[in-house]
């Protein structure tokens, strides 16, 4: 099997072997050629004929032959074949595309280097971003400003969009590593010769692996997952990201020297795996505890290596140069404190004699034992105290080196690896609210209007805690009390800065965030005075608008807290910042793609404008996935496209499921990652002023939304059987078993007991529409939309609206995204599972086609990613061999769903659909 031909019998990867790869076509024949020798070993001739033959027969329906015939008679002769021999295809198929995505990645890599030594600046790096200043007329200290302020914050999330098991990650990433072997031009014949061996051996590991669990992951397996993410390729991106940094600055503004200024990064990570419990009762205070523990001995360990390291190569002689009188005081106090005998071989090498304390009070640190360090602070001192006796003697090239990059580390991970933030649905805290109020006295708190409860809380929190036994309350009620007490421990045992966020998920009210503050207090997380004032406040709660109506009304949220003398204390004791989380997904699946677009924007201008009233800072928080339905899409187009009041200096945003590989995998990748989100954001904050936006663009947009929102509600809340088609025409009811992570896919009840629109959870139905081609949550509505201001004469403010206004430019650009990504053929044979409602795939077809004439007549194309033509090729390419994969998947759901009971025959389906939802997200490259 070959990227884009067959290989006859005589021709294998041994023809391709002689040069180094060139290119990324010759890497993908070489791929596929040498899968094909796989597959024939271990399938036998069959399988690979088989393979051949679905390859060749969906290549010709896609370019030279009628694209429904040739998908129809694939459909015939899947129908004919054996449940084995589909599960053949369907394994052959994924790995092609888990070979091909892993060569892209390297080609994207080379590609980067090739343009790196032909530009004066690579695009969207920090160097282009530092120049661009320069070349603006951008003085240095309005720069140092600048890098202050900055500040990116990914958070890693355990979100059930990734379908690939930790193991395959495993072997994909070793995969990976002999890839780039590929390109080096030193090899021997006979090392070329290994490099094709080992290849072998990892894809032939690759097809003998499951690539599906047998048993859902518990919260931990996902916080041991994340932590060999966090602890790999993200700690060893640091170092890389600094020294880009400090060459930009360099370059750009040489007189901005001082190490200060680099070494401390504008970065900081957080994470919500473990302590993310909103809809997964999994996640317990125990489970949270327990990955704050996992998280602080994963990086300890790190260090220790770190340090190891460099005992090993400070070699440093005092007789050759000598040490700061700094450094000899703080070694004589060490040993003294840790009861040491000086080391003989070391005593004319006093880098290695304070790097050998330093390595016993980590491993103390570590274990728990007197004589650890109290914080990373004085770990950060201890290596500063060495760093500034090099640059003393002649030694600024080692202290500007790996013991640099250490303190850059310690900077971002301190002893807690990832800010753990803790998230909850307001619900389950005014039910925990309730039940409280109730014994003492007051009860029917949940029914109460939201101005009632919200004037309860306040009594409370002026009255003092409740102080009730936990014994005498209900389980729920002592879990919930039982993470405000974890977060306490946490803090002691890590730092303020291990956990201190709580995000209210489903915010509603003022009391939804005003009742939290009152479950913390019961903690000690903040504490008030005999007075009623405010004392200290460990914790920042964040409210999570993500419904339609709530994020047309969270400005009057804001302002009734701000407004609050009591909260607005708490607010001054956080540095006098708010924090507010925008969710796209959610918003998306309430009021269509358009409208949680549009809420979303002017969401953000109103927060602002209160949080300026109130003389307040605003922190906004994006809660974006993957796929363009779930606020996916470029991260630079993005950001450019905030509304101007929005442009913050801090960039908080959320890297969920299979984005998490796909970026920080490879330390490469993540450094770029990195350097396209800083260039963006230094390239928004330093933008010129947005000319004046015209109001009738906004009322244009208002009405857009309008129309958008109801055409899609007409679709998925009005029409009655909208849900039974959905359940029929995609794989949900088979993804709810997938074990893709310890969360359920449903807020109550389960596909096979019967659910409504409002159970389904914003993931699994951005997922299952992904899987069908349909891509429906990422461009449903917007035809209806455009068609109608079309027709009342609006083209020409439509298409000055695209190429002036960054975000109404992102919104149809994405949107051309989902649309050239879907596929009606591929959509409308879904459809026949679902039996007389398949009506419904034609109403859904007619806003596809809607959609794709509307979008072309405002943006003046021809056809749709006309000015993204790699994009469009690369979706062009793939096509052919996806097509594959869902006919498969169709074969196997019919043969699944006509079956009875879980016999024999019906588990061996599912586990072959299970891979099937694996495959066609590899290769469509996104789940949901």
């Amino acid at each position: 099997m070959t990227g884009g031909r067959a290989l006859d019998d005589e021709r294998s990867a041994k023809a391709l072997r002689a040069e180094p790869i060139e290119g990324l076509r010759n890497e993908v024949n070489l791929l596929g050629a040498l899968l094909g020798d796989v597959l024939r070993e271990q399938g036998g001739t069959e399988l690979f004929d088989l393979v051949e033959w679905a390859r060749l027969q969906s290549i010709t329906g896609r370019t030279v032959g009628n694209a429904s015939d040739a998908f129809r008679g694939l459909l015939a002769r899947l129908e004919e074949a054996s449940d084995e021999e589909i599960f053949g295809l369907v394994r052959a198929f994924g790995i092609f595309f888990h070979l091909i995505n892993l060569a892209e990645q390297h080609h994207r890599v080379r590609t980067l280097r090739q343009r790196e030594r032909q530009e004066r600046a690579l695009h969207e790096s920090l160097e282009e971003a530092f120049l661009t200043l320069r070349d603006r007329g951008v003085e240095p200290d309005r720069v140092k400003e600048l890098l202050d302020d900055l500040l990116l914050f990914p958070v890693l999330t355990a979100h059930p969009s990734e379908t690939r098991r930790r193991t395959v990650l495993q072997r994909l990433a070793a995969l990976g590593q002999l890839i780039q072997q590929l390109d080096d031009t030193r090899l021997s014949p006979r090392e070329r010769d290994w490099l094709f061996d080992r290849l072998r051996e990892e894809i032939t590991l690759l097809w003998q692996t499951a690539e599906t669990r047998l048993a859902r992951p518990t919260p931990l397996d996902e916080v041991r997952s994340t932590i060999a993410i966090l602890a790999g390729p993200i700690y060893d991106v640091v170092p890389f990201f600094r020294r880009a940094l400090r060459r930009a600055i360099l370059r750009a503004y040489p007189e901005l020297t001082s190490e200060a200024l680099w070494n401390r990064l504008p970065i900081r990570i957080g994470s919500w795996v473990g302590g993310d419990r909103d809809g997964n009762p999994a996640v317990t205070a125990a489970v949270t505890e327990a990955t704050a523990r996992l998280m602080r001995e994963a990086i300890l360990r790190r260090y220790l290596g770190e340090v190891v390291d460099l005992r090993r190569a400070l070699s440093v002689s005092a007789r050759l140069r000598g040490a700061s009188d700094e450094l000899m005081a703080t070694i004589d106090q060490e040993r003294e404190r840790l009861g040491f005998a000086p080391v003989r071989a070391w005593a004319d090498e006093p880098y290695r004699r304070m790097l050998g304390l330093i390595e016993e009070r980590l491993r103390r640190t570590e274990h728990g034992e007197p004589g650890g360090y109290a914080g990373p602070e004085e770990f950060a001192t201890h290596l500063k105290v060495m760093a500034d006796s090099l640059r003393q003697h002649e030694g600024h090239w080692i202290a500007d080196g790996r013991l640099a990059d250490l303190i850059a580390r310690v900077d971002v991970f301190g002893f807690h690896l990832a800010e753990l933030e803790i998230r909850q649905d307001a619900a389950r805290y005014r039910e925990a609210l309730a039940e409280l109020f109730a014994l003492v006295g007051c009860a029917g708190y949940e029914a109460m209007p939201s101005d009632e409860r919200e004037h309860l809380v306040l009594t409370r929190l002026e009255q003092g805690v409740f102080g009730l036994p936990r014994g005498a309350l209900s389980p729920d009620t002592r879990e919930v009390l039982a993470t405000f007490d974890a977060i306490g421990r946490i803090q002691r045992l890590s730092g303020e800065r291990a956990c201190h966020t709580v995000i209210v998920s489903m915010t509603r009210e003022p009391a939804d965030v005003l009742g939290t503050v009152v479950l913390a207090r019961e903690a000690g997380l903040i504490d008030f005075a005999k007075d009623g004032a405010v004392r200290h406040c460990r914790i920042d709660v964040v409210p999570l608008f993500e419904q339609i109506a709530e994020l047309d009304r969270c400005d009057q949220i804001l302002a009734r807290l701000l407004a609050n003398p009591i909260y607005r204390t708490v607010v001054r004791l956080r540095g006098n910042q708010q924090e507010v989380m925008l969710g796209y997904s959610d918003s998306n699946k309430d009021g269509g793609y358009v409208s949680s677009n549009w809420r979303i924007y002017r969401a953000q201008e109103r927060l602002a404008e209160v949080a300026r009233q109130f003389g307040a800072q605003l922190r906004l928080f994006y809660g974006r996935g993957g796929a363009i339905g779930r606020g996916g899409g470029p991260m630079g187009r993005a950001i450019r496209a905030r509304p101007a009041a929005a442009r913050r200096p801090v960039l908080k945003t959320t890297e969920q499921g299979e984005v998490i590989f796909a970026r920080y995998s490879d330390p490469a990748i993540a450094l770029r990652h990195w350097e396209q989100m800083t260039h963006a954001s230094i390239g928004s904050l330093e933008s010129d002023p947005d000319p004046s936006m015209p109001e009738s663009w906004y009322r244009m947009m208002e009405q857009l939304a309008t129309w958008s929102q109801e055409a899609y509600e007409r679709l998925v809340k009005d029409e009655p059987t909208f849900v039974r088609f959905f359940m029929s025409a995609t794989p949900f009811p088979e993804l709810a078993s997938l074990n893709l992570a310890s969360r359920p896919v449903a807020r109550r009840g389960s596909p096979e007991s019967g659910l409504c629109f409002a159970d389904l959870r914003a993931i699994p139905w951005v997922f299952s529409w992904t899987q069908t081609r349909v891509n429906l949550p990422g461009w449903y509505g917007l035809g209806t939309a455009l068609e109608r201001a079309l027709a009342a004469g609006e083209e020409s403010t439509l298409r000055e609206m695209y190429y002036r206004w960054p975000f109404f430019e992102m919104l149809l650009d994405n949107a051309q995204i989902s649309l050239a990504t879907a596929d009606m053929l591929i959509a409308e044979c879904y459809a026949t599972l679902a039996g007389d409602d398949g009506w419904i795939a034609e109403r859904i077809a007619e806003e596809y086609q809607r959609a794709v004439r509307t979008i072309l007549a405002v943006t003046g194309q021809c056809e749709l990613l006309e000015r993204s033509p790699i994009l469009a090729r690369l979706v062009r390419l793939r096509n052919p061999y996806v097509d594959v994969l869902h006919a498969c998947q169709i074969v196997l759901l019919r043969r699944y769903r006509a079956g009875a009971g879980m016999g024999e025959r019906q588990s061996r389906l599912l586990d072959a659909i299970h891979h099937s939802i694996n495959a066609i997200a590899a290769g469509l490259q996104t789940t949901g």
